[in-house]
């Protein structure tokens, strides 16, 4: 637990006794009838507790002390503690959010955040690697050497062996590979596949850490992927993937599996399901080692996305291959498309 987690449940500890139990009640509802991740869970039920901590402040006792001026002084004293227009727009969500639900169950007279507005968040173009840029990241798994590290120096027992094992560390970009020559390799080909399914597919990486096996289709090479909402979509992939997937699950996977693996396609060093967090560390070490710019999983994802707009895929179809629930998500790649053209137009053009 992260000392914001803590901060929250025992801000949460303190509430009245009336605000608690709402606040369990709506992270309930979340959960199990709006089947929202536990990730989406954790950042409205935080948000909710720090609203409701002022309002306890401003002198509520329940929810239905709440009122349009509290919503607005709770969101004032976020701005004034120089919170993010992104945070701001996203506590004044959870707020209408809130607001909603608890008139619908009955805790509030009227939707009191119906006509709370927000500022609307800045949004940055996504960065985005170049064609022969995502070629030497996905081959840089090739490159890493194999062979035994010498035995671990004494009191070296305790480190985490996922750590040496998931690709380059971006501070360090030749770590010591571990000690089993036979995982090493394997953890490469985990690599490899890892980094071609994440441009094949444009999915997420929560999305990528949670296939199973059975979730991959070899004749039609396609991928089924659980997205947010656990809507599902298929996904397509080519014939690099294909190759990368068929090596790990011949020649990789066998070798860590344990145990704890279950159907789990992507494994870690110890047999488990592949973490998100040892996933990001992956891609972000290759890229320092390609010498690439700062790379994140998602960063291969707006990468698929702008290179299909770039070779005429139609924006449905990249929305629907995202597993955007609004086309206005997807729209954004058009502009990174634009951006380009605009910069080769600059570049080329005699009278630019």
């Amino acid at each position: 637990m992260n000392r914001a987690e803590r901060g929250t449940r025992e801000t949460h500890a303190a509430l009245p006794v009336a605000l608690r139990e709402a606040v369990d009640d709506f992270a309930d509802h979340l959960s199990r009838v709006r089947n929202r991740s536990a990730h989406t869970v954790r950042a409205y039920v935080g948000d909710l507790v720090s609203l409701l901590d002022h309002a306890a402040r401003m002198g509520c006792v329940g929810v239905a002390d709440l009122d349009l001026g509290v919503l607005r002084s709770w969101l004032a004293k976020q701005r004034t503690t120089g919170a993010a227009r992104t945070t701001m727009a996203r506590r004044a969500a959870s707020a209408r959010t809130f607001s909603a639900w608890a008139h619908r169950a009955g805790l509030l007279p009227t939707d009191v955040a119906a006509p709370l507005a927000s500022p609307r968040a800045h949004r940055d173009l996504p960065t985005v690697l170049r064609a022969d840029q995502v070629t030497a990241l996905i081959e840089a798994p090739a490159s890493r050497p194999t062979t035994p590290a010498p035995a671990p120096a004494a009191g070296a027992e305790g480190l985490d062996d996922e750590r040496s094992m998931a690709g380059p560390d971006p501070s360090n970009a030749s770590p010591p590979p571990p000690a089993d020559g036979e995982a090493a390799r394997a953890v490469v080909l985990r690599d490899r596949v890892l980094l071609e399914l994440l441009y094949a597919t444009g999915a997420r990486i929560s999305e990528a850490c949670g296939l199973d096996t059975a979730d991959v289709d070899d004749a039609r090479r396609v991928v089924r992927v659980l997205g947010k909402g656990s809507r599902e979509r298929s996904v397509p992939y080519g014939v690099p993937a294909q190759r990368a997937l068929d090596e790990w699950l011949r020649a990789g996977r066998p070798v860590l599996a344990g145990p704890e693996s279950g159907g789990a396609l992507l494994l870690g060093a110890r047999g488990g399901r592949l973490h998100p967090t040892i996933a990001r560390r992956v891609v972000a070490g290759y890229a320092a080692a390609a010498g690439l710019p700062r790379t994140s999983p998602h960063g291969l994802r707006h990468s698929a996305a702008t290179h299909l707009l770039e070779g005429g895929a139609d924006l449905r179809a990249v929305q629907e291959l995202l597993g955007h629930s609004s086309l206005a998500s997807t729209q954004i790649y058009t502009h990174v498309s634009v951006e380009r053209l605009r910069a080769v137009y600059r570049q080329a053009h005699p009278r630019a």
